[in-house]
C-alpha cells in the first residue's frame, strides 16, 4: 500500500467518525427537543404532538382553577382568547399561580385532549412575560402591553 492510498483511507476514516458523531448528536438533540405551543396552536398540531413532551403557554382562564380534595391536584384551563386547554396537574403551584396571569406547562397531551403536566411555571411579575407566551397572545390579539399603560 503505497502512502497515498494510507492517507486516503485515514481521512475516509476520519470523515466517517465525524459524520457518524454528528448523526448520534443531532439524535440525541432530537429526542430532548421540547417545543412550545399556544391553545390555538394545539388545536391545529394535535397528530404532531400526540406522545410528546411539549410547553403549552398562555392565561390561566378566570374561573377554572379547582383544587381536588387530595390537597395535591389541581385542575385548570389555559388559554390565549382564542382556544383554551384543560390541564391536570399534581404537586405544588408557584406562589405567584392564579386565575388571569401567565403561566407555562410542561407534559403531555391525552388522548382526551387534557394536557398533564409535571411542571407548572407562573411570571414573576407584570412586566415580563415568556417570549413564547406573549407572542402567542399577541396573535390571540390578547395581550395587553403594559409598558404602553404606564406611559399613558
Amino acid at each position: 500500500m503505497t502512502r497515498k492510498k494510507r492517507r486516503l483511507y485515514m481521512l475516509l476514516l476520519a470523515l466517517l467518525g465525524l459524520g457518524t458523531a454528528t448523526a448520534l448528536t443531532l439524535t440525541a438533540f432530537q429526542d430532548n427537543l421540547v417545543f412550545f405551543f399556544s391553545p390555538s396552536d394545539l388545536q391545529t398540531k394535535v397528530a404532531e404532538v400526540k406522545d410528546r413532551s411539549f410547553r403549552l403557554g398562555g392565561l390561566v382562564e378566570e374561573g377554572t382553577v379547582k383544587r381536588l380534595p387530595d390537597g395535591v391536584s389541581v385542575e385548570f384551563r389555559v388559554t390565549d382568547g382564542v382556544a383554551g386547554v384543560a390541564v391536570a396537574y399534581r404537586g405544588q403551584l408557584p406562589d405567584l399561580f392564579r386565575e388571569g396571569q401567565g403561566v407555562v406547562a410542561e407534559g403531555k397531551l391525552r388522548p382526551d385532549g387534557v394536557f398533564v403536566a409535571r411542571e407548572v411555571l407562573a411570571k414573576h411579575d407584570e412586566k415580563y412575560m415568556p417570549p413564547e407566551v406573549t407572542d402567542a397572545l399577541k396573535r390571540a390579539e390578547h395581550f395587553k402591553d403594559t409598558a404602553k399603560t404606564l406611559k399613558q
